[in-house]
């Protein structure tokens, strides 16, 4: 129990069935080293999975960001009542992945919409650097610095309409959600060369070994590199694309990429998310 006496626990219950997840999405934009083309770096997961046919490997790429944490735990409860996280890690992190009843969802969801567009929030983690700078040591073992990049919010999304997530803590639940995008530039071009090797670097095969690699040694069964994509060739996709193509995953270069690729796009993002 809290000081305020809220439960805060894990996993949903027959009340708190409802998902909520907040999280920030980071448009990571580079310019090409030898041409100046602009590019968009994404995160490429690997995630090693059991299945009816044995043990697979699901490969694809999604923006840099995660989801937000939760700084002041009595605040929520206080908001919601009783409110549960969706897993031992995100309670651990305080990671805003939690469960709660259906009917507070209006609540929480204009609630969230103030807080994470206040600088330096007291109760919401608002800024994507900590994800950023933990993402960047994932893919490419590089120590982000601040002086190496500029960053700055660029709208906010909501996803009403609860689907179901490929979150491997949670996988299938019907989740809601609120996406606060940001734009972060890379001014360094000595990064931006790392960030194109880096991409050229690893094959699929090769970051599917990875992934097998990991769980032999006790790990979760997962690895992550960067890809690098040009900008206006797979902002033409998006837009040629029908309007319900975009709430599906997209194969742009043999690559599969998440339906938040579309968010990337402010503009012409999936009919699934509703910006505020």
């Amino acid at each position: 129990m809290t000081p305020n006496h809220h439960e805060i626990g894990i996993g949903a219950t027959p009340e708190l069935s409802l998902r909520v997840s907040i999280a920030t999405l980071v448009r990571v934009l580079f310019q090409h080293p030898n041409n100046g083309e602009l590019m968009l770096a994404l995160e490429r997961k690997a995630t090693l999975r059991e299945g009816e046919d044995g043990r697979t490997v699901k490969i694809k790429s999604q923006p840099f960001g995660g989801a937000i944490r939760i700084l002041n735990l009595n605040a929520l409860g206080n908001l919601l009542g009783d409110f549960h996280f969706d897993s031992e890690r995100s309670l651990v992190e305080q990671d805003f992945r939690i469960f709660i009843r259906p009917k507070a969802w209006s609540v929480l969801r204009e609630f969230c919409l103030k807080h994470i567009k206040l600088d330096h929030d007291l109760i919401l983690e608002t800024s994507p650097r900590r994800e950023l700078f933990e993402e960047f040591a994932e893919t490419l073992g590089v120590n982000l610095k601040s002086e190496q990049y500029g960053c700055g919010p660029i709208t906010t999304f909501v996803e009403n309409e609860a689907a179901r997530t490929g979150n491997m803590y949670a996988r299938g639940i019907l989740t809601v959600r609120v996406y606060r995008i940001f734009e972060a530039s890379i001014t360094d071009s000595s990064l931006a060369d790392v960030m194109l090797k880096g991409s050229n670097s690893l094959s699929h095969q090769n970051l599917c070994e990875l992934a097998f690699a990991d769980a032999q040694n006790g790990g979760r069964g997962a690895a992550n590199a960067i890809l690098a994509l040009p900008w206006k060739r797979l902002q033409g996709v998006y837009q040629s694309a029908p309007p319900a193509a975009r709430d599906l995953p997209v194969i742009f270069d043999g690559n599969q990429l998440d339906v938040t690729v579309s968010a990337m796009f402010e503009e012409i993002a999936a009919p699934r998310y509703q910006r505020m």
